[in-house]
């Protein structure tokens, strides 16, 4: 564990005494380091589950993957913010850097830790960067109201976690992971024990989001900066997946009879936000309220509690990580160049940048769950375990799907085809920097078509 950690928290040395012309290619080389040796941990050969132990932190199959996305993502958001970010003083480029690392290094901690009110620390200490990036370095004059909105959703749905794990410990006597699964059942039969279990799962399912308690996900997204959209798709909604699964091993005898409110509003957020996808101008709004879409299938696998549902939760939110992130990628390359986010000012763009268009068409294809690629595994195998649930899910998800694929087709078709308006002819070509990030997510994503027990969690 300390192999990943330690250069991590090196890398801020490196961002404060790295000379100006090396500042970028010596943090990105860096990083990108850190992210290959993170890849062996993804070899699990002990008996148990548990590996890289030390006594605060340790791996698992299912806290694995997330962990090599985390790690994989800071480079390629370095990629990312190195042109929009040029014109900025040196210190606040140096500051913007060490924000995204600290980032990594408490999500590295938060994935990693065997004790639940470490997990519960290092999940709220994720915030103080992130709200950072958004309201410093944000697009528009609203981003100080999504920082707000970020802020209070999270704030409040957090602090019922933290008297209900308190509560938990003083039950328990343990807020371990490695014994709690093995602790006596809780005697949960008081109307009291029923908001104890919506305290355990609120903050998770507002992080997520759970349609309803999702505004403020499009309002973060939309004014993020590029390295701020890239990291909250790709890991931030992974923190409330992971928290989940985490915790219903311990909310057993309860979830049968409570769940039931919470998975109908996840089915119905999922027809939900896909029918605003079809109605958005906004590309980084429309990319946005598709992972609301996307994590309403995930809360939906987790709350049923079946091993399908969990390895199935669990291969969309890797899958839906890389995808999602290379969109916002792409969605930035278009701001770059037009300077609006609005599709009708945009389109036409295949015409001027034809490869870029290629990529725009593997990841809308990617978003809509093309066979045979993770995301696809991941959407059916969740579908499949909640139809042998309850067989009238079969109508939402299955709106929910064919509705994906329209807004995704419509995403496509409104950004690259049709006629090139007149005040687009003078646009910069792509360059080798973006074809590299995108590839970058778009190549882990179909290796793992080849190799999938790595992200099937548990169940392998």
């Amino acid at each position: 564990m300390l192999k990943i950690l330690i250069p991590t928290i090196m890398l801020i040395p490196l961002i404060w005494l790295a000379p100006r012309k090396w500042l970028w290619p010596a943090t990105l080389s860096h990083s990108f380091l850190i992210a290959l040796f993170s890849l062996t941990w993804v070899e699990n050969l002990s008996e148990v589950g548990w590996t890289s132990m030390n006594s605060f932190m340790a791996t698992d199959p299912l806290s694995t993957p997330l962990l090599v996305l985390t790690c994989w993502l800071l480079p390629l958001m370095i990629l990312a913010s190195q042109n929009h970010t040029s014109s900025e003083p040196l210190v606040r480029q140096r500051t913007y850097l060490s924000l995204l690392t600290s980032l990594q290094f408490f999500l590295i901690l938060a994935f990693g830790a065997t004790e639940v009110i470490m997990f519960y620390i290092m999940f709220e200490a994720t915030l103080i960067p992130t709200l950072i990036i958004i309201t410093r370095w944000g697009n528009q004059t609203e981003r100080l109201n999504a920082g707000t909105y970020f802020l209070f959703y999270t704030l409040a749905g957090s602090l019922p976690l933290l008297v209900a794990l308190l509560l938990l410990q003083n039950n328990a006597g343990t807020l371990s992971l490695l014994t709690l699964q093995y602790s006596a059942p809780l005697s949960l039969s008081s109307y009291a024990s029923n908001l104890w279990w919506v305290a355990c799962l609120l903050a998770f399912l507002v992080k997520m989001p759970l349609y309803g308690i999702h505004l403020w996900l499009p309002k973060a997204h939309v004014e993020a900066p590029i390295a701020g959209s890239m990291i909250l798709a790709a890991v931030l909604l992974k923190l409330g997946g992971y928290g989940m699964m985490r915790m219903m091993v311990m909310l057993e005898p309860l979830t049968k009879e409570l769940s039931y409110p919470f998975i109908v509003l996840a089915l119905w957020g999922v027809v939900m936000t896909g029918s605003i996808c079809l109605r958005q101008t906004d590309l980084k709004s429309l990319i946005a309220y598709s992972s609301v879409s996307h994590m309403g299938l995930v809360a939906g696998g987790i709350l049923i509690q079946t091993p399908w549902g969990f390895t199935g939760a669990l291969i969309l939110m890797v899958a839906h990580g890389l995808t999602s992130s290379a969109l916002f990628c792409l969605a930035n390359t278009s701001y770059e160049r037009t300077h609006s986010r609005t599709m009708v000012l945009a389109r036409g763009l295949q015409v001027l940048l034809p490869l870029m268009a290629t990529w725009w068409f593997i990841s809308s294809l990617a978003n809509l769950a093309l066979p045979p690629l993770p995301n696809l595994m991941g959407e059916l195998m969740i579908i499949t375990s909640l139809f042998n649930w309850s067989w009238w899910t079969i109508a939402l998800t299955g709106a929910g799907t064919l509705i994906t694929a329209g807004y995704s087709l419509y995403m496509f078709l409104m950004t690259q085809r049709g006629v090139l308006p007149a005040h687009l002819l003078a646009t910069e070509p792509s360059h080798t920097r973006e074809h590299l990030l995108i590839s970058l997510h778009l190549i882990p994503l179909s290796l793992l078509i080849l190799k999938p027990q790595l992200i099937w969690g548990w169940t392998s």
